[in-house]
């Protein structure tokens, strides 16, 4: 498969709120069509998609976005944002970012957006400023600036909830 199959799919065939919605019917749809090149992605075998924008965007999107549809609600759902993340910083940092539009710059940094370090949330802070959904970059800070992590894995992740998280968890917009 090439990246443009990707870039197809992600940004043709689906729509905005497929990106952002909670779909089992979704998430499916990923796993048929994306399972085994998931598999190549986190085993490397993709190399040769990063020596373009659009190619290293895409890579980012099957390790960062494909990852949650596939196995929302366990702990492979976050297990690649470390790679998803290394790609978005190497990417940056070639200018990439640079060559793309803005919804397609939204995909490249949300790998910063979903860290649970608050120093790569700094980094994702000047990067998400100019994009529509800063806002959504500033609510996570301010949970990764409470708790040092997001609360709303440490189920999935099998961590232990302090009072103040379990607290934090009722309320409305704790999770994303």
């Amino acid at each position: 498969m090439e990246y443009q199959e990707i870039y197809q799919f992600w940004f043709v065939e689906c729509q905005e709120q497929d990106w952002w919605q909670k779909s089992t019917q979704f998430d499916n749809k990923i796993t048929a069509r994306f399972a085994q090149l998931h598999q190549q992605a986190m085993a490397g075998e993709l190399t040769e998609w990063r020596k373009t924008a659009v190619g290293a965007l895409c890579e980012i999107i099957v390790l960062d976005q494909f990852s949650r549809n596939m196995f929302r609600d366990t702990p492979a759902a976050f297990a690649s944002d470390p790679l998803a993340l290394c790609l978005a910083q190497h990417a940056i940092e070639k200018g990439f970012d640079q060559q793309l539009e803005k919804t397609q710059c939204t995909f490249m940094y949300l790998p910063f957006m979903h860290s649970e370090s608050l120093k790569v949330h700094q980094q994702a802070d000047a990067l998400l400023k100019s994009l529509p959904n800063y806002e959504f970059e500033l609510a996570h800070k301010k949970i990764i600036e409470q708790f040092g992590r997001y609360p709303h894995r440490n189920a999935i992740l099998g961590r232990e909830s302090s009072l103040e998280e379990l607290a934090f968890l009722q309320t409305p917009g704790s999770s994303f």
